[in-house]
């Protein structure tokens, strides 16, 4: 008998074993009952969930930074560039949610199955590092945030962080929904946050709409080139591909072709409006940077910290700060929780591994903590800056042993049958992995070459 392609083996989110009708009472899988009767608002209100669940990649404390440093250096001319660099991160995790729902696989497990053990083995190695990275600026990010607006040292900030092992307990007990729902929280407040420190800058929405239009500076100005492709190199969270195949099955739509047919038109939906709110969110920060600092001749705002206290002074309000803050604590917590879950999903499809949350959590927590706190310890804020940069060299690393094979199998007609990428989805997909990846090699040897 032929090994069976993806297809023909399901396989469930976080389950050892699956029943005949693809259920398991114990599992995250089919655990969320959707309808498929009614106006279509109500069916599109169960697909959503899982779209959010990867939003917060695109807006975690690892971004800021980028969006900081391209409104304080250029002002608004770099907008088209986020905006480009999302419509891009749509079309991947629209990829990601077809190959979960046509397959009932996530990329790990997909992997697994189609690479050898020994090419499968080294690539779960590179993603688990990745998530350790991701980790790390997370906790920064959350170490920053707590210092900037409690006074909390940084050293005390990084060993507070491993107390959201608790959290990961509690939400494992009530179940997936509501551990959507505290993601989606938390992107509200992060949302609230920023776009009022967006009306408080009082920006030229006329430059803002200029911003939009793209630009050949971007390309003949060296800096500016430098910052675009940090901006889009910096878009795309590997583990969000991972991640986003595996909570798609979350769902219990109807496993026939309409079903999933239906099913993977309300996640693409899911997908584009959740990714528009991280283009809302992105495009804030750098049009708040460009109104105050690059308009009052600060161009070299980069560093987190300095932005935070830069905006008190000018905006003439506390306010401004606090918000900042708070927004930045949302984000680091909210990414790190999708971070704890992206990082089970791995291990179980890849080596088929399997440990509770709040174990791998803590786990994966350590490893980040380490590094962390040795660079607060001795380096101080210059070292948790040095150690972000290192997060993103080491995400643009493993970001092709997610994208390639990505597209590689949601386009073989073997693999995913009739829901196979179309010739022109294809094309466009193999065109935006290459931008990205050769992007992210600029940005790789940029960083390495000082």
């Amino acid at each position: 008998m032929p090994p069976p392609t993806i297809a023909e083996t399901p396989a469930p989110w976080g389950a050892s074993t699956t029943a005949a009708d693809g259920s398991n009472g114990s599992s995250m899988l089919r655990s969320i009952t959707v309808t498929h009767k009614g106006h279509w608002v109500r069916r599109l209100l169960g697909f959503m969930g899982p779209g959010y669940l990867v939003a917060v990649g695109y807006m975690d404390p690892g971004n800021w930074a980028t969006d900081l440093a391209g409104g304080s250096s250029f002002g608004y001319s770099l907008l088209w560039i986020i905006m480009l660099s999302n419509l891009m991160a749509i079309l991947l995790q629209i990829l990601s949610a077809r190959l979960g729902i046509a397959t009932g696989m996530d990329l790990a497990q997909a992997c697994r199955q189609h690479y050898s053990r020994r090419s499968a083995f080294f690539q779960w190695i590179v993603c688990e590092i990745a998530i350790c990275a991701t980790d790390l600026a997370e906790v920064i990010g959350t170490a920053i945030a707590l210092n900037l607006l409690f006074g909390i040292p940084l050293t005390w900030g990084v060993s507070l962080t491993v107390l959201d092992v608790l959290v990961v307990l509690w939400l494992q007990q009530r179940g997936f929904r509501y551990f959507e729902a505290l993601i989606i929280s938390l992107l509200a407040v992060i949302f609230v946050c920023i776009g009022a420190n967006l009306i408080l800058s009082s920006p030229q929405w006329g430059q803002v709409a200029a911003g939009l239009i793209p630009s050949s500076q971007t390309v003949t100005d060296p800096k500016m080139l430098y910052l675009a492709i940090g901006i889009i190199g910096a878009t795309v969270m590997p583990h969000n591909l991972y991640l986003h195949s595996s909570t798609v099955q979350t769902r219990r739509f109807e496993l026939n072709d309409e079903g999933r047919r239906n099913a993977m038109k309300y996640a693409s939906i899911d997908v584009v409006i959740a990714l528009f709110f991280a283009l809302l969110v992105n495009a804030s920060i750098l049009v708040t940077s460009a109104a105050v600092f690059h308009t009052s001749g600060h161009h070299e705002v980069a560093e987190i910290q300095d932005a935070y206290h830069l905006l008190t002074p000018l905006l003439g309000t506390t306010v401004a700060s606090f918000l900042f803050g708070l927004a930045l604590l949302a984000s680091g917590q909210s990414s790190t929780l999708t971070a704890t879950l992206a990082g089970q999903v791995v291990m179980e499809g890849y080596v088929q591994l399997k440990m509770r949350p709040w174990l791998r959590r803590l786990v994966t927590r350590s490893v980040a903590i380490v590094p962390a706190l040795i660079a607060t310890v001795y380096y101080g804020e210059s070292g948790t800056a040095k150690l972000l940069i290192l997060s993103q060299v080491i995400l643009s690393l493993q970001l092709p042993f997610a994208v390639v094979p990505l597209v590689r199998f949601t386009s073989d007609k073997a693999k995913m049958g009739i829901f196979a990428n179309p010739v022109w989805l294809k094309r466009l997909a193999w065109l935006v992995v290459t931008i990205i990846v050769s992007l992210n090699a600029a940005m790789l040897y940029g960083l390495v070459s000082g």
